[in-house]
């Protein structure tokens, strides 16, 4: 069955950018907000402020944003597969170039943060202060490995979308309702890690049907859907037994690894009232001097995303070693005051990274996007591809660069195979652009 053409037309949806753009300033400010140092001792460490500070689970319900960050995902990839799809252009082939366009700033960062390690380890570095540097420039990296394997999945899940619509994510909220109660009811919890792709995947799932206006139309769905994934909630939170962190650091029922059910109403809660507020906001950017300014910046989402840890470790061994950097007490006023300053630093920091890295990342525009070598065998080599590379993000991501001060040898491993098959698997370029 030929795909259905987008009904929004071929032109970008602006408030898509808009809202990637703000997702990720989310992200980041928040990483770098929730981020506290410590030296003692002459040790470097480092804590979530979020287990420490009594009202700081609730700022989670404003600093968690991935949620957009999925739908957004899952509205441009269908987009594009819609686009490429129409023109012929076989599936692995379209996965393998969206995955490379993904990965060759990733394998920047990744070679770049490797040999930063190297060079830490053959100057002497203390095996804890790397361990825990390599694991602060890690830790975002998380997120890679479920959308890669959503790029994957997006010919099949939007193929499903078209024959069976919103019954798509309602059944993968059905499934993380049940696995989620004998995870936290039952003393299940291995089979939890499903809901990684449930969850997420659901809100991917989202995007699929805004771009065709199912999630839209009437234009009182959107907000019908806020006010009753609030209700839902507001009931598995309480009474239920899921707390409000949405973020979920040092719970013993966590609400982000696994993913929950909770997070998934709360994911359609702020989905809802971010469609609602589309027809109001959208018209807005369409003066030329926004779409510049907007274009410009969505330009440098994956850039600033990646590196933006980076100023952390940078400032944590300049300013804390040295004292320059104060550290009130957790939580007081004074800390509270210096976590403005703390980000403002950090900021910065990161322009001017972000600035060298995209100069120095001009010549990746160029980069082909596969090696155009594996023909008809190239889904398997893809399939191959895009596991491995998951797997050594994820070990990545869990472990750090140096876990226990020495180099990740099986993540970097992973991930550098994985890139490789996905490569070979690919073609020069993708006609038509993303």
């Amino acid at each position: 069955m030929p795909p259905r053409p987008p009904t929004r037309g071929p032109g970008r949806n602006r408030y898509a950018d808009l809202l990637r753009v703000c997702a990720i300033a989310a992200v980041v400010v928040g990483h770098w907000l929730l981020t506290d140092i410590t030296y003692h001792d002459g040790h470097l460490g480092g804590r979530n402020s979020v287990e420490y500070v009594g009202w700081g689970r609730w700022v989670t319900l404003v600093l968690q944003v991935l949620p957009v960050f999925f739908t957004v995902g899952g509205y441009v990839n269908a987009v594009s597969w819609t686009s490429h799809h129409a023109r012929g252009t076989p599936w692995h082939v379209w996965v393998a170039a969206r995955a490379m366009a993904l990965l060759w700033p990733v394998a920047v960062y990744v070679v770049v943060a490797a040999l930063g390690v190297t060079v830490a380890l053959i100057a002497g570095a203390p095996a804890r202060e790397l361990d825990r540097a390599g694991w602060f420039v890690a830790l975002h990296l998380w997120f890679l490995p479920v959308y890669l394997t959503l790029i994957l999945l997006t010919p099949l899940f939007l193929a499903a979308h078209r024959r069976w619509g919103l019954a798509v994510p309602a059944v993968m909220a059905a499934l993380v309702g049940a696995i989620d109660l004998a995870r936290v009811g039952g003393g299940v919890p291995v089979i939890g890690d499903a809901n990684y792709l449930l969850v997420w995947g659901a809100m991917h799932q989202w995007g699929f049907s805004w771009l065709d206006g199912r999630l839209t139309r009437p234009r009182w769905l959107p907000a019908a859907l806020a006010a009753v994934s609030a209700v839902l909630l507001t009931l598995l939170l309480w009474p239920g037994p899921f707390p409000v962190d949405m973020i979920g650091a040092g719970l013993r029922v966590n609400n982000t690894a696994p993913p929950s059910i909770a997070l998934l109403a709360f994911a359609a809660t702020q989905v809802g009232l971010l469609l609602t507020a589309e027809p109001r906001v959208a018209p807005r950017l369409e003066r030329p001097a926004r779409l510049r300014r907007l274009a410009r910046v969505n330009g440098a989402v994956l850039t600033v995303y990646l590196w933006h840890m980076v100023p952390v470790v940078l400032i944590a061994l300049t300013l804390y070693p040295t004292g320059v950097a104060p550290q009130p007490d957790i939580g007081s006023g004074p800390w509270v005051a210096l976590r403005v300053a703390w980000v403002a630093v950090l900021a910065l920091v990161l322009a001017p990274l972000v600035l060298g890295v995209m100069w120095a990342e001009r010549p990746l525009r160029r980069l082909p996007l596969g090696a155009n070598v594996a023909g008809r065998r190239a889904p398997v080599p893809l399939v191959a591809g895009i596991g491995a590379t998951a797997a050594g993000l994820a070990k990545i991501a869990l472990d750090g660069f140096a876990p226990g001060g020495r180099i990740a040898i099986l993540g970097l491993a992973l991930f550098a195979v994985g890139v490789g098959l996905t490569f070979l698997s690919g073609v020069r370029r993708l006609g038509g652009g993303g």
